[in-house]
Parts: structure tokens; C-alpha cells; sequence
């Protein structure tokens, strides 16, 4: 017999002192229609797959539910920021037949006392666009919240044109973030820290209150998720657009995809968002701003780590210079898989950068490269025919011929590194445009089957492989609240 599937939600985090969130409900809205349901992800939550769309759209709350809005802080581009839940509350935290917990949470779903002026409502596109790319990200195998759900309100939204509302569902393993804890160390009192930290601890990491430092390998942990997380975004070309450290989860999942796009033209300096003019989340700087976020977070566990000072900076410094190593290491290990190579030799990182020197130079889409040299349709790369190129070439297979590995087992290899499509820029604007414009979401529901299996290489992607006409370029983003 199947197991009886609907809401169990528990509240965990409201057993914090209520500095840390403020009871909210969501405000009801006109005429909600449900237009994208994840069945598969309810499955995995033990939800009925037939859902209420009263439920996403806040106008009702599921049985063992408490919405709250959560507290937290953020350096918004370097300037630190008292915030908190501006425009979503959080239902409650899943627990799955296999005991696993999670947030449910509403986004778009109206003002809370965070909302600092704000109306707290989204509109269609850029809840649909989280949608889209939040679970492309989950199908590339990266670290990422989920999306549940996207109910229209059947109201409009004031931004610089009136536009349709919605509603996003949000999934995640929990919404703790760095800027958490720079609200709690801005609270001046020690015993909330704590209990911060304990709560964190006790959600995420358990086996490590047997440590002789639980807090500082706490940090340890967090250094090493945001490590693999930032390698993996560079590895496929992604660009967050705004690593605020409000926006920087201590789980090392990637959340908040406002103005995130992913590259073409492989260029280090491509910047999306249209609010960052100084390139201060360029491709290029969001694995060093990974480390300064860190630094932050470590500042606000200092009294945690030891009651000398001194003492505390110290164990955080030693810590905090992993993250760069850390770092290093799941970029270049990841390169090599691109490269479909199963050795480690000095001279490979040498190798690697030379490619991607190339690549820039020649301005060669970074997906579609990789693509070619996966297939071995070399043809199919702007860098064809290139001297620089066929150089690099003969010394990559010079390269893969010192390893047992070879032909169809590299191509294996390259296949589960190199993704065959990306949710491309212009297909995601493609997709919103039909949905928004003419409420046709056929587009969007292709573009999430495609994009579900990005590492297929199946006929059907080949489409979605294409490049962008000159003149949808230079893509600029906009972060939609």
C-alpha cells in the first residue's frame, strides 16, 4: 500500500527566540490558478500530486502550518543592510517519509514588517523564471533550492508597468543564510548567537557537536560547501549576479535567482545584472567574493570559536585559508573531467587555462566548446581552424594518451561533465515572453523537459544548443522585485 501522502510540516525554527522571525501569514489574493505544479519534487516530499491551488497562492494555509517571516541581515554589494523577509513567509519545514526536512516557502506572497516600503508581491515573470532555472540548476546536478509551484494571483503588479502576479513556491534545506548570523552577532547577545549556531548545527551538520570546536567545524563545513557550490557555478558558466551575503546559504545551496544568467561568449569579465556597474559579481570574481562573504560570516562566529579574541581570529584565519585550496581543487578536478581526463599531471591546469585564453581570445561560446570537444565535432566551434587551436589540440590528446583511459570511456566521462544544453538566455526570455505576454506556457513547459536532462545529448537539445542572434546580445538582467 502507498503511503498516505500530504502535509506534515513541523516548526523547528520559531523554537529560536522570536527575534530571529515575526509571525506573518500570507495575504490573500484575487483569484489564484496554479500554471506550473513539480509533481516529481512533490513526490519526493510526500504531497499529493493533485494540489489546492489555494495552498501556493497563500489564500489558504496547509494543516501544520505557522507562516513566519524570517530576520537576517546582508552586505548588499559590500554595504551592510538590517533585512529580513521582505515579500515571502515560510509555511514550515517538510519532513519526508525517509525523515528528511524541509522549507516550504511562499515568495511574492505579500508585505510583512520587513517589507521596508515594498508591496511584498512578485510578478509572473520572474517568479517563472526562478522556476525555470533554479530546477535547470538541480538538473545539472548543483547544489540549489527547489521550485514547487508558481500560482498567478489574478492581480496586477505595480512595477514600471502594471504586471500580472505570482506566486513562487520555494523548496529548500533550510533558508539559513550568512546574513542570519550577521543579524544574530548584531543583536549583541551572546546566548541568541548560540542558539543560532546550535540550531544550524543541529539541522545541517549534526555530527560535529562531538568536536573538540563544534562552532569552528561548523565553519569548516560551510567553507567547504560554498567551495564545491562556487566551482560548480564556474564549471558550467554561471553568473548569480548578486552574492550578496544575504543571498549566500550556510546549506550550500544556490538561492535567490534574480539576475543570474548563464554565459555564452566565454568572457571572465560578463557581467548580467544591470544594478551591478561595477563588476563587483563578474564571472571572474564570484569565487574570490565566495571568500569574502566567508570572512564575514567568520566574524560573526569570533565569540563562538574561543573567549580570547586573539585567540578566535586566529583559529578563523587558519580556517578561512582553506576555502581558496578547497576551491582550487573542485575547479580543477572538475576541469579535468571536462577534459575527460582520470590522471592528475602538473602541467594540466597550464593546459586548461591556455584553452580558456584561446577561447576568450577567439570569443567561443563556453558551452558549445566543450560540447564540440565532447562529441568530437570540432567543426561545430569557433575556434576551428584556429593555429592557437590546433595546438592546444594535439597537446590535449598528447595529454589523454598518458592514461588508460580512452575513446568511448573520455567521451563518458566528458558526457557527465559537459553539459549538452544550458538554459540559454535567449530561449529563457523566449519562454517568459510567451507566458507573460500571451499566456502561452507551452514554451516554458518544453524548455523544462529539455533542461531536466542537460547531459542526455539527445536530437531533441540540439535546437536548444543554438547560439543567440547578434541582436539579442549584450543580455542584460533585472532582479524583479
Amino acid at each position: 500500500m502507498d503511503k498516505q501522502k500530504g502535509w506534515n510540516l513541523h516548526q523547528s525554527y520559531t523554537k529560536l527566540p522570536d527575534s530571529f522571525y515575526t509571525k506573518t501569514a500570507p495575504s490573500e489574493v484575487e483569484n489564484p490558478e496554479l500554471v506550473f505544479f513539480n509533481k516529481s519534487l512533490a513526490e519526493e516530499l510526500g504531497l499529493s500530486t493533485t494540489p489546492n491551488p489555494a495552498v501556493f497562492s497563500g489564500n489558504e494555509t496547509p494543516d501544520g502550518a505557522e507562516p513566519i517571516a524570517q530576520a537576517y541581515a546582508g552586505h548588499q554589494f559590500g554595504h551592510f543592510t538590517m533585512l529580513g523577509d521582505g515579500r515571502a513567509v515560510l509555511l514550515g519545514e517538510q519532513i519526508t517519509s525517509e525523515n528528511k526536512r524541509y522549507d516550504i516557502q511562499l515568495k511574492g506572497s505579500g508585505r510583512t514588517p520587513f517589507s521596508r516600503g515594498g508591496d511584498g508581491r512578485a510578478t509572473l515573470g520572474p517568479m517563472l523564471r526562478e522556476y525555470i532555472i533554479s530546477e535547470a540548476m538541480h538538473g545539472l546536478g548543483i547544489p540549489t533550492n527547489r521550485s514547487l509551484a508558481v500560482a498567478t494571483t489574478g492581480e496586477y503588479v505595480q512595477r514600471e508597468d502594471l504586471l500580472p502576479g505570482a506566486v513562487l513556491t520555494r523548496v529548500a534545506s533550510s533558508h539559513l543564510r550568512i546574513g542570519t548570523f550577521q543579524y544574530a552577532a548584531g543583536l549583541q547577545d551572546h546566548e541568541q548567537l548560540k542558539a543560532l549556531a546550535d540550531y544550524a548545527i543541529e539541522r545541517h551538520d549534526p555530527d560535529i557537536f562531538d568536536a573538540e570546536n563544534p562552532y569552528l567545524a561548523f565553519f569548516e563545513k560551510v567553507i567547504e560547501r560554498q567551495a564545491y557550490l562556487i566551482a560548480q557555478w564556474q564549471l558550467v558558466g554561471f553568473i548569480h549576479g548578486v552574492m550578496n551575503t544575504d543571498n549566500m546559504t550556510i546549506s550550500g545551496e544556490t538561492i535567490d535567482y534574480g539576475p543570474c544568467a548563464f554565459m555564452d561568449t566565454y568572457n571572465p569579465k560578463t557581467v548580467f545584472s544591470s544594478i551591478d556597474r561595477q563588476g563587483r559579481y563578474a564571472y571572474l570574481n564570484q569565487p574570490p567574493i565566495g571568500a569574502w562573504n566567508l570572512a564575514r560570516f567568520a566574524e560573526t562566529l569570533l565569540p563562538l570559536f574561543h573567549e580570547n579574541q586573539e585567540k578566535a581570529v586566529e583559529l578563523a584565519q587558519e580556517a578561512h585559508a582553506n576555502y581558496e585550496k578547497l576551491y582550487h581543487t573542485y575547479w580543477l578536478n572538475g576541469m579535468r573531467a571536462k577534459l575527460g581526463m582520470t590522471t592528475k599531471e602538473a602541467q594540466d591546469q597550464p593546459l586548461i587555462e591556455d584553452l580558456l585564453e584561446i577561447m576568450e581570445k577567439n570569443e567561443a561560446d563556453y558551452t558549445n566548446t566543450f560540447r564540440a570537444l565532447t562529441l568530437g565535432r570540432l567543426n561545430e566551434t569557433s575556434l576551428y581552424g584556429k593555429p592557437a587551436f590546433t595546438n592546444w589540440y594535439k597537446q590535449w590528446q598528447a595529454r589523454l594518451e598518458r592514461q588508460e583511459s580512452r575513446g568511448a570511456d573520455v567521451q563518458a566521462i566528458m558526457e557527465k561533465s559537459n553539459p549538452s544544453i544550458i538554459p540559454r538566455n535567449h530561449r529563457v526570455e523566449e519562454a517568459l515572453e510567451a507566458a507573460v505576454e500571451k499566456g502561452d506556457f507551452s514554451v516554458v513547459k518544453q524548455l523544462l523537459s529539455v533542461l531536466a536532462d542537460p547531459y542526455a545529448y539527445t536530437e531533441g537539445q540540439e535546437a536548444y544548443a543554438e547560439l543567440p542572434k547578434p541582436s539579442d546580445q549584450p543580455y542584460r538582467t533585472f532582479c524583479g522585485t
